[in-house]
């Protein structure tokens, strides 16, 4: 009878005659952990400084909401009150958009800054990871036609 072979025996050997150095492996993860801690900054801040905005509009829209709420003594007041209360909440929306733009400005510039020193420092590590793993190919093939 045919005795099955062992795949797992042959592939562990194969794996151990190509060793790999994971510390590549190791610093590609604390440098992806890195960026993210960065990013999360970034949307967190944001996030922050735009409720803070919501919440100042809401917090005006509601005191504007009193004065037109009020009780007036002439029927005209009433027009009145609520053709200010239209007026300021234009301004106020044009004001809040604008706050919101200059986060969303911010959030843009600083990934794009995030965005450029990751890139930088990929082509430096890959740069480095290509001289080593020539180097070591090189002596390898010495190695190989010395013997």
């Amino acid at each position: 009878m045919a005795k099955t072979p062992d795949y797992t025996k042959m592939i562990s050997e194969m794996m151990s005659s190509f060793p790999m150095d994971m510390s590549a492996m190791n610093d590609a993860f604390k440098s992806s952990a890195a960026m993210g801690e960065k990013m999360s900054k970034v949307v967190l801040d944001a996030a922050e400084k735009s409720t803070e905005i919501s919440s100042k509009w809401t917090k005006d829209t509601i005191a504007k909401v009193g004065d037109v709420t009020s009780v007036k003594a002439e029927p005209t007041d009433y027009t009145k009150a609520m053709t200010d209360f239209a007026s300021a909440q234009a301004e106020m929306t044009a004001e809040t958009m604008a706050a919101f733009a200059e986060v969303a400005k911010k959030v843009q510039m600083e990934t794009v800054e995030l965005m450029m020193a990751a890139g930088k420092e990929a082509t430096e590590e890959a740069t480095a990871a290509v001289k080593k793993a020539t180097a070591e190919v090189t002596s390898v093939a010495k190695k190989a036609a010395a013997k």
